[in-house]
């Protein structure tokens, strides 16, 4: 049986690790996996460049992707979630106590189009009726997407990070995703965040996603069959992460009722997507609606065709 390889780029987490690992294999689909971190940089490159046969994509930059015409298919993997309310900080010396508040005030945020961006300006609407262009969104970065222009309330002009900026005045608030700084010297703005965030979660049927995993169609129409055993991997693996969670809630460290923050198919991401697309459209992060079908329609295909030689 011919191995074909595909060049691959996923991020530290637990999925990605049992992968590396070799914990789960195909003899017909080998990944070379390609050290990126942290993991936001292979998005561009996968967009633009296509440089990865399976790359992870934010869902955000993936859904945009797809509304511009490139040439990439979204497996339907989430590899990492997170709660996202909690992100949305202020510096002690100058809270929000009130996200209200943040009418007409600075936001500082790596980028609009950030995920967890998305997400804090999703909860705003949500929970307090705020929407994105109520407030200045002061960013560093552009979209991984090129054809994207950020809104008319959006500024590029943040001096340094969010965290110096919100430190020295130049934002009164910043959402923070994986470098949420610890300490005293900063404060939520959104009080009773994890409990929101939880009670968000039992509505949706799922935790906020921050990545999927992407596959270029070229490798897709050229190697099907091995997107298929990627996919097969990523999939047996996201199961493995999703029941070790499961066993560390079990344990005194961790409440027994924290939900599952991975999950894959097609069946389960359906409606997430069709969320989240909403969501963006509402944000002016798309340029037009997107719907479950579209994204996920080369995939279905693949999926639904038959094995060579059947």
């Amino acid at each position: 049986m011919r191995e074909t390889r595909l060049r691959t780029a996923l991020g530290a987490h637990p999925i990605g690790d049992l992968l590396r690992a070799g914990t789960f294999t195909d003899p017909a689909v080998g990944l070379d996996f390609v050290h990126v971190a942290p993991i936001h940089r292979a998005f561009a490159p996968m967009v633009r460049e296509q440089a990865y046969d399976v790359s992870e994509l934010a869902v955000v930059t993936a859904l945009q992707a797809i509304a511009h015409g490139h040439p990439i298919a979204v497996l339907p993997v989430v590899v990492a979630a997170r709660f996202q309310r909690g992100c949305l900080i202020a510096h002690r010396s100058r809270p929000i106590t009130d996200p209200t508040g943040l009418r007409g005030r600075r936001i500082g945020v790596r980028s609009y189009t950030q995920t967890t961006g998305m997400w804090v300006r999703g909860h705003l609407a949500e929970d307090f009726g705020l929407g994105a262009e109520e407030s200045h969104w002061v960013t560093q970065d552009e979209a991984h997407v090129p054809e994207y222009d950020d809104p008319r309330f959006v500024e590029r002009t943040l001096s340094g990070s969010p965290v110096e900026a919100l430190r020295s005045g130049e934002v009164d608030a910043a959402v923070l995703g994986n470098d949420l700084p610890g300490g005293e010297e900063f404060v939520p703005v959104i009080d009773r965040a994890a409990e929101r965030d939880r009670a968000w979660c039992a509505a949706h049927g799922y935790a906020p996603v921050n990545h999927l995993v992407a596959v270029s169609t070229a490798t897709l129409e050229r190697e099907p069959a091995a997107v298929r055993g990627a996919y097969a991997l990523l999939c047996r693996a996201e199961e493995a992460a999703a029941g070790q969670a499961a066993a560390r809630r079990q344990t005194p460290a961790h409440r027994a009722d924290e939900p599952r923050l991975t999950m894959s198919g097609l069946e389960r991401l359906s409606r997430p997507i069709e969320e989240i697309a909403a969501a963006c459209l509402a944000q002016g992060l798309l340029p037009r609606p997107l719907g479950a079908d579209e994204v996920f329609e080369p995939v279905r295909r693949l999926l639904d065709a038959p094995p060579p030689g059947t």
